[in-house]
């Protein structure tokens, strides 16, 4: 749900003074949320002297529409995270108030009715409910011991190990049922699995406990991908009647593939060969591309900047939709996410249905994330589709 696609941007800012060739004062790397809000920021502050490249053909990054059984379905982030809270979130603000896109509560509360057997059948509502009361339990002792680390400089740790603290099992959720409540709670939130996520940084999250614990899921056919064109559309020129951005200080289809750095300035080559200079230069490309050598930096980043880099995961977050021939499925208050409880953690486990979303387009959405994501993005569609029918037919 998060946009757990890990950004960090880096500045060369330290090492440049004004450059001696003629060129923008800044070059952004990459038109996502983060570049295109770097550009921002900068012109706000009077810095209007700017280059953005893009290596794709779109701004937004992983907000990004394709259409699917005849609707708009996005590809990447789906939900507003964070409402009705004490703080206004500044991107429902743009989302519900200012481009006013269609978008829905997601409603996990009625679970405990939709937890699905390997072998066909749902869990009894009680016995579920249990399980769900005790992991949101286990929860509320991590937040407590999270803010009493913060407070004593105490040495983190992850979910995981708090999950063993408090709840008293060596091995974390065990059953299908645990692992699919847990699944649900934290994999499907970070991407990752509590075992390698952090308990100071994620519990609790400050997103929810600035914002608000609401969440609201984006379906709307102009896409969520809306409100970075609205925020580039603030200082960039767009075409007023296709909204396209067509201002010429953002270039797409410019794949950095090296930038020189120096006292000097810095010099940043693409993979068409064109070369730009500037005084600055700030990289909003995602960890994974940073970690892949795809830009080579000359010199060397620092040392201490590469361990940074490399501390952390390039989480993976995969979203099938599956559109059926008719709906089979139940639907109505509190039909809205289903688990799959099987027993093997994170296999097809949250499901969602979306006939408020998409009426009549009897499309189904299965998350799945982390291991499961790098082999299901391994294989053809087919076998992915045959996987997802057997257990339906289950």
């Amino acid at each position: 749900m998060t946009a757990i696609a890990l950004m960090v941007v880096l500045s060369m800012a330290q090492y440049a003074s004004l450059a001696t060739t003629p060129g923008p004062r800044v070059i952004i790397i990459g038109a996502g949320m983060s570049g295109i809000s770097a550009g921002k920021r900068l012109s706000d502050a009077g810095i209007t002297d700017l280059l953005i490249l893009e290596a794709t053909d779109h701004i937004g990054g992983r907000i990004h529409k394709r259409n699917f059984a005849g609707v708009n379905v996005e590809v990447g982030a789906n939900w507003v995270e964070g409402v009705n809270g004490g703080k206004m979130n500044p991107i429902w603000a743009i989302v519900n108030s200012t481009l006013k896109l269609r978008n829905f509560r997601s409603d996990f509360e009625y679970l405990a009715q939709n937890v699905y057997k390997e072998n066909g059948g749902l869990y009894d509502e009680e016995y579920v409910q249990k399980i769900i009361d005790r992991a949101n339990n286990v929860e509320e002792s991590g937040e407590k011991l999270s803010g009493t680390l913060h407070a004593s400089g105490g040495g983190d740790m992850s979910i995981l190990a708090m999950q063993r603290l408090y709840d008293h099992q060596p091995n974390g959720p065990a059953t299908p049922v645990d692992m699919a409540v847990d699944y649900r709670k934290y994999d499907f939130e970070f991407a990752e699995p509590p075992r390698v996520t952090s308990l100071q940084n994620a519990v609790p999250l400050p997103t929810f406990s600035d914002f608000g614990d609401d969440v609201y899921f984006v379906a709307d056919q102009r896409g969520y991908e809306s409100v970075v064109y609205y925020l580039a559309g603030q200082y960039l020129k767009s075409d007023e009647s296709s909204g396209k951005i067509v201002d010429p200080r953002l270039k797409l289809n410019k794949v950095v593939s090296e930038i020189s750095y120096s006292s000097a300035g810095v010099t940043v080559k693409t993979e068409d060969n064109s070369v730009y200079q500037a005084d600055y230069v700030v990289v909003s490309a995602s960890l994974g591309v940073l970690q892949s050598d795809l830009i080579q930096f000359k010199p060397q980043l620092p040392e201490w900047k590469i361990v940074a880099i490399y501390q952390f995961d390039m989480a993976v977050y995969t979203k099938i939709s599956v559109k059926f021939p008719k709906k089979f499925w139940p639907e109505g208050k509190g039909r809205q996410f289903f688990l799959y409880a099987s027993s093997r953690r994170g296999y097809y486990v949250v499901w969602q249905e979306f006939e408020k979303q998409y009426p009549g387009a009897n499309v189904l959405l299965v998350t799945v994330t982390d291991e499961e994501s790098r082999r299901i993005e391994q294989q053809s569609d087919n076998q992915t589709k045959a996987e997802i029918m057997e257990d339906w037919r289950c």
